[in-house]
């Protein structure tokens, strides 16, 4: 029994899902009602609007919120005079339903909230990043009041970090936590001259968006969003610091459940070999996602050999998933490991101890086994190589 520990990630909730789904519906509903689910989970939107002024670097968050440098193709355009003439929304790379919207600069002449949120249809935004590359003035407390008054979330960001640490680094006395302590309360103290109560500030430098408060941002704005767009935003964002790695390894962590569900109900399906080709297209798929959301892939590797001035071979010789020849059954079926062993083993016992809840249907119990073990496998592997190659890039000792 020492063996079903490799399961201990199977919990009574699971088992009372297969429960009810076998029991109170026929089986193909009950397939079609998870593949519905995780349909719907992929054709999630998210629109976040960045605003600010002129020369703030609004575009270039544009596009290193997406994981682009300003020259690549479909970057939002950059310069040192405002180019964003109307709202125009620029897709995730990887995820189609993620649009980051290029807003037109704020803060001319006889400027007004209340019109210019109107102007970009503020309805559309699930939130707004509101940047500036020095003081925050009048026009962004305007903005901030209005996008409150409209029950819309809103961050300030402070940008161009990188340039007010350079001008510090000239000291003999420089200190890089006390001067971005020293920005981060002067920008609050602004807001809160001008009339914002208990404001955060977070420091960003789109160059190394890696650095500074992206993860205090990312938190934030994980911790208000509601749950469906908080796993978008998770996978979303471009795999570059330690905390994200991990986070989105627990947002892909919570389908496992729900995937292993949908391949015990086919496996259920009194059709010879079915079972065995629909998990293995299963797992494909969902481990070509882990790949992808984890910036894995070889378009993603390199992008980050051109910023690191490593090769994709030196850092595939990093990875030790055995995944990384290729994805293909015969690299797929190894990540079961001893899951097919336990099942032949402990087959009547395990059938005895399901028949409460699944009735007959042991081919389901077994094949919501052997699935949740190899994604467990295949996604604990591939988190790890996202962690070494991280570090690896910015060179720093794992």
């Amino acid at each position: 029994m020492a063996m079903f520990d490799d399961f201990d990630i199977i919990t009574q909730k699971d088992l009372e899902d297969i429960k009810e789904s076998i029991s109170t519906q026929d089986l193909p509903t009950a397939v079609n009602a998870i593949k519905e689910f995780l349909e719907k989970q992929d054709l999630v939107e998210l629109n976040v609007g960045v605003t600010g002024e002129s020369g703030s670097g609004k575009s270039t968050f544009v596009n290193a919120f997406r994981g682009l440098g300003d020259e690549e193709e479909g970057s939002a355009q950059t310069g040192p005079v405002e180019t964003t003439m109307e709202p125009k929304a620029y897709l995730h790379p990887k995820y189609q339903t993620v649009k980051v919207w290029d807003l037109p600069g704020i803060g001319p002449p006889n400027f007004k909230a209340d019109e210019y949120l109107k102007l970009v249809e503020f309805e559309r935004y699930d939130f707004f990043i509101i940047i500036a590359s020095d003081r925050f003035r009048e026009c962004h407390i305007q903005l901030a009041e209005e996008i409150t008054r409209m029950e819309k979330r809103f961050y300030f960001v402070r940008s161009k970090i990188e340039l007010s640490i350079d001008a510090e680094k000239r000291k003999k006395s420089f200190d890089q936590k006390k001067t971005l302590d020293i920005i981060r309360e002067d920008g609050e103290k602004g807001l809160r001259k001008i009339g914002i109560e208990d404001p955060v500030v977070f420091l960003i430098s789109s160059f190394e968006l890696g650095k500074y408060d992206l993860n205090l941002l990312q938190e934030r704005m994980e911790q208000e969003l509601p749950q469906h767009k908080r796993r978008v935003l998770m996978l979303a964002l471009p795999n570059i610091t330690l905390e994200i790695n991990e986070k989105k390894k627990k947002a892909l962590e919570e389908n496992i459940g729900k995937v292993a569900l949908l391949s015990a109900l086919v496996a259920t399906v009194p059709v010879p070999g079915l079972s065995v080709a629909v998990d293995i297209a299963i797992v494909k798929r969902e481990i070509e996602t882990y790949y992808s959301t984890f910036g894995l892939d070889d378009p993603s590797l390199q992008k980050l050999c051109e910023g690191s001035g490593k090769t994709i071979d030196e850092f595939k010789s990093l990875m030790k998933s055995p995944l990384i020849g290729g994805i293909n059954p015969a690299s797929i079926l190894p990540l079961a490991g001893a899951a097919f062993l336990v099942v032949a083993e402990n087959a009547v016992e395990y059938a005895v101890s399901l028949v409460a809840l699944l009735g007959t249907v042991v081919a389901g119990g077994m094949s919501y086994m052997t699935v949740s073990k190899m994604l467990r496998r295949a996604l604990n592997d591939i988190a790890e190589d996202a962690r070494i190659v991280l570090m690896a890039s910015v060179q720093t000792e794992v």
